[in-house]
């Protein structure tokens, strides 16, 4: 009678409603906030971003310039609409990720329990890795996302008695889009020797519509006939698609350890972008327990992806050790797996003390909480105060926003700096950007870092007037503000 009762009341009923709209406003809130909480400003992978999606064109892209261009065309409608600002350049990544998030939320829902994709879903959402690429300005989201996309569709069409046509066309544009991001064309490759080598998915492609599976054949031979013509125009591409510039027999090796080492090491003696470690003992514990409990139904879908994705992602870092952060779709999967067997085997020891069950979630409840909380203080302290880390990123952007409308900017040509601020000119007009051989150099101007001037440049007869600070352990001078000297007066 109890029971009913309880069944019956609406916090119960739709407790797995009010989950996910908790989990989306807390994602949404510390997405929106990243740049207060962390306040790492910019790094040298965003700003190179923002350059290539502001400087894109349509006379770019019809010269074969394809390279993760649905990322690069959604920032620099981003930077249209609001302007050159840290904000503009992460907000494709923020749209992405929640997107990404969606996806995941979609896939643990179909192949789990509520309870157990919820609490999944949480601790995937609200990692490290997640976090940091959703507020990275950068196309490596991509990374994630179109393998998470696809395995959603490609569960809507094995998961069919009769799959719908619509799936499979989206399933083959997809596929084409994905290939021209940097390493996602050996995905295409890897989704055909999955389907060979999984005795499901065989069953299932042999029982696909003929129309469908015709009309997916011909788009993926149609995209080929474009890769293989821009690889003709422009051979530069085929470079980074498949491989990497100046890439050796031993960097290769030597690319797979790098892209490990976030996610193992503990403390961040080398300097890099990753918060180490990425992943936390608790949920690696979970991952490597999902992983041994699914060893005897290694053919059922949602367990062999987990560990060919895992085999996948050691493939392709060996290129770019940046793509390990693919290895957050099979972490979510192996942990959904370990969550699902820790309950399974609590619940398994009282199956009709409905008191032990209840018992069960205070330690569970805790074991979560506990997780969620202490990785995302580790994601907002460690990117604020880790040296090695947080310079790597510069607020220079909002110091120059900050600065006198007139202000002239003299940097260093054929640099990163220059080619930012010179697109930040052309979108704001707030500053000039100058060289330091320019012709009619100004008197009194500005520069990011400090520079040193020839003896015969006419910027030697200026003095330093004004030093601007961030709040950085290293390189806290940012920039330096000159002014001209003052006549001596006898």
């Amino acid at each position: 009678m109890k029971k009913y009762i309880i069944s019956k009341l609406f916090l119960y009923r739709y407790r797995f409603h009010f989950g996910y709209a908790l989990l989306a406003l807390a994602f949404v809130f510390l997405v929106l906030a990243l740049p207060e909480i962390s306040t790492h400003g910019l790094s040298e992978a965003e700003m190179q971003s923002a350059v290539d999606s502001y400087n894109l064109h349509l006379s770019s892209i019809t010269s074969s310039n394809l390279i993760d261009l649905p990322y690069h065309i959604l920032q620099k409608l981003s930077i249209l609409a609001f302007g050159f600002t840290t904000f503009a350049i992460k907000l494709p990544s923020i749209i992405i990720a929640t997107g990404l998030g969606f996806l995941l939320v979609l896939i643990l829902n179909r192949w789990f329990k509520s309870n157990v994709a919820l609490l999944s879903s949480i601790l995937t959402i609200l990692s490290i890795p997640f976090l940091y690429l959703a507020g990275s300005g950068t196309p490596e989201i991509m990374v994630v996302f179109w393998p998470s996309l696809l395995l959603w569709l490609g569960s809507k069409i094995q998961g069919e008695r009769k799959p719908r046509a619509s799936f499979c066309f989206i399933f083959a544009f997809i596929l084409l889009f994905s290939i021209f991001t940097p390493h996602m064309i050996y995905l295409a490759i890897f989704i055909v020797l999955y389907v060979l080598m999984n005795p499901h998915l065989r069953f299932t492609v042999k029982n696909l519509p003929k129309l469908p599976f015709a009309s997916f054949c011909l788009i993926i031979v149609l995209g080929l006939i474009v890769l293989i013509l821009n690889f003709i125009t422009n051979p530069n591409i085929a470079i980074k698609l498949f491989f990497a510039e100046d890439l050796s027999f031993g960097s290769y090796f030597n690319n797979i350890g790098s892209s490990l080492s976030p996610f193992f090491s503990w403390n961040n003696s080398s300097e890099g972008v990753y918060l180490t470690p990425l992943i936390g003992l608790p949920m690696l514990f979970l991952a490597f327990t999902g992983l041994f409990s699914t060893v005897k139904s290694f053919f059922a879908s949602r367990n062999s992806i987990a560990t060919y994705l895992i085999v996948f992602t050691l493939f392709i870092s060996g290129f770019s050790p940046d793509s390990a952060l693919l290895l957050i779709i099979p972490l979510s999967i192996l942990v959904a797996h370990g969550l699902k067997y820790v309950l399974e085997k609590w619940y398994g020891l009282f199956p009709e003390n409905p008191y032990a069950r209840i018992f069960g979630i205070v330690p569970i409840s805790t074991f979560i909480i506990i997780m969620i909380v202490s990785g995302l203080s580790h994601f907002i302290f460690g990117y604020r105060y880790t040296p090695a880390v947080a310079n790597c990123f510069n607020n220079d952007l909002e110091l120059v926003t900050e600065l006198d409308p007139e202000t002239v900017l003299i940097i260093e040509p054929d640099t990163l700096n220059y080619n930012f601020y010179k697109a930040y000119e052309d979108r704001t007009h707030r500053v000039t950007v100058l060289t330091p051989k320019s012709e009619n150099l100004p008197k009194n101007f500005a520069t990011i870092g400090k520079l040193t001037f020839e003896e015969k440049s006419p910027l030697k007869s200026s003095a330093l007037q004004e030093i601007i600070t961030s709040p950085k352990s290293t390189n806290s001078d940012r920039i330096y503000l000159y002014t001209e000297k003052p006549t001596k007066t006898e």
